[in-house]
């Protein structure tokens, strides 16, 4: 899905002619390079620590995708008092670049998951409440319930994620999650709120979450969910800005009859492998997720 940001007619500079929009554009382009595929220098971890110079260089290849643009005609940024537009922390992306380590035996692993665009569609907005489940969504869900640590967040409003996840679960499912978080979660003003602007899911805002610290396996010895052993998916890149390393991105669903039916299966193995990692940022550094085009759902057992 290819969306980009772009500022408001109220907040935007007035631009005189089409060079200067076009300039603008490659400016939103190289701002969300700085994430995923380029090259990042001479970041400070700390003020009071050492300065590191790090560069965190994505690999290249033919077939790697195109950096995703927001769609300046759909989403405004977020406003500063909602936080405005984060970027990923020297710290995070110096752990992202440790080698990845195969662990001796798999662990269970936090699993964030969106849901429409990923799980399912709302085809129309007079119908808010009518949805299209992307196939083998509820069979996925229950998997990840029995095999993972699971939290839901979308930038739906709760009324639209509540009737989402009565589609998805049942009572007892939903009482697994360990979190089901909406739009009200994002920490935006009132006013982008009711505003379609980008939202950014700060992975930090779950890890401090209490229920969340206190659910870790061995939370009593000081362990916490970070970095390392979670893992968001989700259908937009720009959503896991502040932790792009962790995103486990795929295709947007549009309950179009065309789409390929085995994304979720694709997701289930790879989920699966994350979980034999000692490090899930820097995995999918090296090798994020990837469709097989030739991938059969008899393969494997869902």
């Amino acid at each position: 899905m290819v969306r980009s940001v772009a500022m408001s007619s109220d907040t935007a500079p007035k631009y005189n002619n089409r060079k200067t929009k076009r300039k603008a554009r490659e400016a939103a382009v190289l701002s969300n390079e700085f994430i995923s595929k380029t090259t990042q220098s001479l970041l400070a971890v700390d003020e009071t620590t050492v300065k590191v110079a790090i560069q965190v260089q994505a690999k290249s290849s033919s077939t790697s995708k195109p950096s995703r643009i927001i769609d300046t005609d759909s989403r405004q940024p977020p406003s500063a008092e909602s936080g405005g537009v984060p970027n990923p922390t020297a710290r995070y992306l110096l752990r992202a670049t440790s080698p990845p380590m195969a662990l001796p035996s798999p662990r269970r692993i936090l699993v964030i998951m969106d849901l429409n665009g990923t799980l399912l569609h709302r085809p129309s907005k007079r119908h808010p409440f009518h949805f299209v489940e992307r196939p083998h969504a509820k069979q996925f869900l229950s998997y990840c319930l029995d095999t993972f640590y699971v939290a839901i967040w979308s930038s739906a409003r709760p009324d639209n994620v509540n009737k989402m996840v009565d589609r998805l679960l049942t009572p007892e499912q939903r009482a697994k999650c360990l979190l089901v978080w909406a739009r009200d979660k994002f920490g935006l003003s009132l006013n982008d709120y009711n505003s379609r602007v980008q939202c950014y899911k700060r992975l930090t805002a779950v890890w401090a979450d209490p229920a969340i610290v206190a659910s870790h396996p061995d939370a009593d010895r000081g362990v916490g969910w970070d970095q390392t052993n979670t893992v968001l998916v989700d259908d937009s890149l720009e959503k896991a800005r502040t932790e792009p390393h962790n995103l486990l991105e795929i295709p947007e669903f549009q309950g179009l009859k065309h789409e390929t039916t085995d994304v979720l299966p694709q997701v289930h193995d790879y989920l699966n492998a994350l979980c034999h990692q000692s490090d899930v940022s820097s995995y999918i550094r090296e090798t994020p997720f990837k469709l097989d085009p030739s991938y059969h759902l008899s393969d494997t057992t869902l």
